[in-house]
């Protein structure tokens, strides 16, 4: 003897499950839509120079991101230790991947630290936000300051890159990546220039709005 369902109740069935295919086609896009992938360009700082996998700048800010709701957004380490302008320059196209939704430049404390003329710097960084930009990528640009042994003069050309080019550019712009960190021995290492994972918690603090803007930016482009 054989046993089925009755046609009508076969048939509702067969209709539900392509309602629910379909349905799920829509969601499944949504949820790929709404993944951010964040780019965090730099040397040492952003890399983690001697500290733990789960320490460094893109992890701590992957974490704090997640904890303000924003689940969906990875933050990759692009990040060299000793890398300058003009290394970052040169490694831009595979460092930022395809898979890049928006980026974080941290890059020219090492051209500070070597007295790397100012002119040099700045020609680099605008060339590295103009090849985002002609990639449709928003930049968050984070700023370093000169050492102050190395004179006025130096400091005002180098200090004035970065809001410089952000305002040209339209960028978002976070001022000094190590602001509430330089100069406090407690947040950084023995050799008082790399912050240690306390420090890099306050980084992550402080740059976390500027952050949230440009998801919302990456966001807005996306149409998300």
């Amino acid at each position: 003897m054989r046993y089925g369902l009755p046609a009508p109740l076969c048939k509702f069935f067969a209709s539900l499950a392509l309602l629910l295919s379909l349905s799920a086609a829509p969601f499944a896009a949504n949820a790929a839509n709404d993944r951010l992938t964040i780019v965090a360009l730099g040397d040492s700082l952003t890399a983690g120079y001697m500290l733990g996998p789960d320490e460094g700048f893109t992890h701590q800010l992957e974490k704090a991101l997640r904890d303000a709701g924003h689940e969906n957004v990875t933050v990759v380490n692009a990040g060299v230790s000793g890398d300058t302008s003009s290394g970052g320059l040169a490694r831009l196209d595979w460092a930022v991947g395809p898979e890049a939704d928006a980026v974080i430049v941290e890059l020219g404390a090492n051209d500070a630290l070597r007295a790397i003329d100012p002119a040099l710097t700045r020609k680099n960084l605008s060339e590295i936000v103009s090849r985002l930009k002609d990639r449709g990528l928003p930049v968050l640009l984070a700023g370093m300051l000169a050492p102050p042994n190395l004179g006025r003069d130096y400091g005002e050309s180098f200090n004035s890159i970065y809001p410089d080019l952000a305002e040209s550019e339209g960028l978002i712009l976070y001022p000094f990546f190590l602001d509430g960190v330089a100069g406090e021995r407690r947040l950084n290492l023995a050799d008082g220039i790399h912050p240690t994972a306390e420090g890099i918690g306050v980084i992550v603090e402080r740059i976390l709005p500027k952050v949230k803007m440009l998801i919302a930016e990456a966001r807005e482009r996306k149409g998300g």
